[in-house]
């Protein structure tokens, strides 16, 4: 004769259900999937970090041009002066106040104290001294890989990621003309960015 043995309902119905926390395990998993799977991509990313970059240097060229209306159609010169830090020093606080605006969204460099100097700071951007709103060169770019004048097709920006000039990574960097244009520029630079006499390439503190 066989031993019948009991199981509770309740038992039974348990092998079959889910428990709440595996529910939940679930529901988060596919949260993250979907995150995932509809987030923003690498280059959406980077698009809205130069987009971001482009206003700044916008900002600064309105800095610049009513520095220049006061200064007899001349930009910032500091004698002296080793980085783009201590040439652009005299904008602050009398034609901006904003020094985010000194700072590439895309690069590692840490927020300014607002209104303060920059002298003595580290800012994102390089600077062309010497140049005026009439001519038709570069004014401002992302940092480069180095001071020297550069051909058409030459690196200015970093093409590894690595710095120098990497602002944007291996993606390039943004110029600024002394027009006001801005354009967003490959590492190897479509234009010549030359220097004539008196004019120098201030990079920002290394």
């Amino acid at each position: 004769m066989t031993r019948r043995v009991f199981v509770p309902a309740f038992c039974a119905k348990r092998k079959t259900a889910f428990s709440l926390l595996e529910l939940l395990l679930t529901l988060a998993i596919i949260l993250i999937l979907t995150t995932l799977y509809w987030g923003p991509s690498k280059a959406s990313r980077q698009r809205a970090l130069q987009t971001s970059c482009q206003k700044n240097l916008e900002k600064l060229y309105l800095a610049l041009s009513l520095y220049a209306n006061d200064q007899r159609g001349r930009f910032p010169v500091v004698a002296g002066a080793k980085t783009s830090a201590e040439a652009l020093d005299p904008l602050v606080p009398h034609y901006t106040s904003d020094t985010s605006v000194f700072v590439c969204p895309g690069s590692q460099d840490s927020q300014l104290p607002s209104g303060e100097s920059i002298r003595n700071r580290r800012i994102s951007y390089a600077y062309y001294v010497g140049r005026s709103p009439t001519n038709q060169d570069v004014l401002m770019t992302d940092r480069q890989i180095n001071t020297e004048a550069k051909k058409a097709g030459q690196l200015a920006f970093s093409s590894d990621g690595k710095p120098p000039g990497s602002n944007h990574r291996q993606y390039g960097g943004n110029l600024l003309s002394c027009d006001g244009q801005v354009n967003f520029c490959p590492p190897k630079s479509a234009i010549a960015l030359p220097l004539s006499a008196g004019e120098a390439l201030l990079n920002p503190e290394p």
